[in-house]
């Protein structure tokens, strides 16, 4: 009787690549710190709940969706596929990314729903460690323009602590290192897309 030869198992790999998707995380971020910081820090427009909505949608997609997105994408590229470099870099901005797009989910739909912003002291509090840890990893590989982007999310979680804690009335100040890190993202944003489509080698 003829025996059946075993299947050998058929293993895939894929091409690495260089095109990791951070500046859609970057511009996501970036948009959602100069429509939140923005407001926080001008005063335009003026708190109401139909702005407050709007704030909300904006915000669950922007920094929300294409942060989580970006993350999702680069933990399987790492994982799964290994289409991306294993380098720590890489690793924490997967984390990064994931973890700050959920984040924006929650007090997105926290501001959508106009429940209350007080919990957001506490959840400030593990946002301030992860960002000193991105700024760790990036200024450890001479990453110093992703280090600089990190060390504007300690600032941001820093006011937030004190702020949501009623400690004091910190809302402009937390608006303002809003404003300044949208402004970094937006520059991140140009840096990668020209060095990657152009050739074009910003500080990045």
């Amino acid at each position: 009787m003829l025996q059946e030869a075993p299947i050998a198992p058929q293993i895939f790999s894929f091409a690495h690549s260089v095109y990791a998707p951070v500046a859609i995380g970057f511009f996501g971020l970036g948009t959602g710190y100069f429509i939140w910081g923005g407001q926080a820090l001008f005063g335009f427009p003026g708190e109401s709940p139909e702005v407050n909505k709007t704030m909300g949608m904006w915000g669950f997609w922007m920094p929300g969706f294409m942060q989580f997105i970006t993350g999702v994408y680069l933990a399987v590229g790492l994982t799964w596929f290994a289409v991306f470099a294993k380098d720590a870099p890489l690793y924490m901005a997967a984390l990064a990314f994931t973890a700050y797009g959920t984040h924006w989910f929650a007090i997105a739909h926290r501001r959508y729903i106009g429940a209350s912003s007080a919990p957001d002291a506490w959840m400030a509090i593990p946002f301030v460690l992860i960002s000193v840890l991105g700024v760790i990893v990036f200024g450890s590989v001479g990453d110093y323009p992703v280090a600089i982007l990190f060390a504007g999310l300690s600032l941001i979680y820093l006011g937030e602590i004190p702020t949501h804690f009623g400690v004091f009335h910190g809302h402009r100040l937390v608006g303002f290192w809003q404003f300044i890190t949208g402004i970094w993202l937006m520059y991140l944003t140009f840096g990668v897309t020209f060095d990657l489509a152009l050739h074009w080698h910003w500080w990045i």
